[in-house]
């Protein structure tokens, strides 16, 4: 006669619940066991995964100076300017999915030249109040990036420097601009308007100069001219764009 090996703990008589935990009970229980096992290991695969995912989105970081002045007279040829514009920039060139973010803090305020060819002079030049000190924050996000060379070469200014510019991209897109920290008095709603940045160089340093180009609204202020600036510094890293 076969010897039953009792379980600890459970009850293997006939009766009961205890009987009922039968050898295909235990066949189940190990299996959901197992399944469980590999479950978590499949979540805490995946969770690497998207980590290393994140962790290897590849960025370059530009940032530099602008020092500029606007147009002398406006689009219908009434004395504006120029303004005196200075400032610094930032731009995160996301290479994986072909877009960039842009900002930049600009001051601006009336030049010596407003002063000397303003018909109206103000009573006082040197208070400083008459030359309308303001600043500017420029925000685009999720702009496109275009690294085509003959559409760099039709749609930046390169080939109007001297000597020009040879290598670089250009990024497009809606930008936010604010004045004094709240709606600028083109944009009382806060209406955005197009921005072109390019950003380009020579044989000797490949990224050097940037352009900002402004459509309607910012353009009836800040002109429709390109704008220029330096690239001072280029990063490139391999981190999560979020932890800056």
């Amino acid at each position: 006669m076969r010897l039953r090996r009792a379980i600890p703990g459970l009850d293997t008589s006939s009766g009961g619940v205890g009987g009922a935990f039968t050898k295909s009970n235990l066949e189940v229980s190990m299996h959901n066991k197992a399944f469980s096992c590999a479950a978590r290991a499949l979540v805490v695969v995946f969770a690497v995964g998207i980590s290393a995912l994140a962790q290897n989105q590849h960025t370059v970081h530009f940032s530099g100076i602008i020092n500029d002045f606007t147009p002398a007279h406006d689009a219908k040829g009434k004395p504006s300017g120029p303004w005196e514009l200075h400032g610094v920039w930032r731009l995160n060139l996301k290479r994986d999915s072909g877009t960039a973010e842009f900002s930049a803090a600009l001051t601006m305020e009336n030049s010596d030249y407003w002063l000397l060819s303003n018909p109206n002079p103000p009573a006082d030049p040197d208070a400083p109040a008459t030359r309308t000190p303001h600043t500017h924050h420029i925000d685009m996000k999720d702009a496109q990036v275009t690294w085509d060379p003959s559409a760099v070469a039709s749609g930046c200014p390169s080939a109007s420097y001297k000597p020009p510019t040879a290598t670089g991209f250009m990024v497009t897109g809606w930008a936010s601009v604010t004045g004094n920290g709240g709606y600028a008095p083109f944009a009382p709603q806060g209406q955005l308007s197009q921005l072109t940045v390019c950003v380009t160089g020579g044989t000797q340093v490949e990224f050097s100069n940037i352009t900002l180009v402004f459509g309607t609204p910012a353009s009836g202020h800040l002109g429709s001219q390109p704008i220029n600036g330096a690239v001072r510094v280029r990063k490139e890293s391999r981190r999560d764009y979020g932890e800056r």
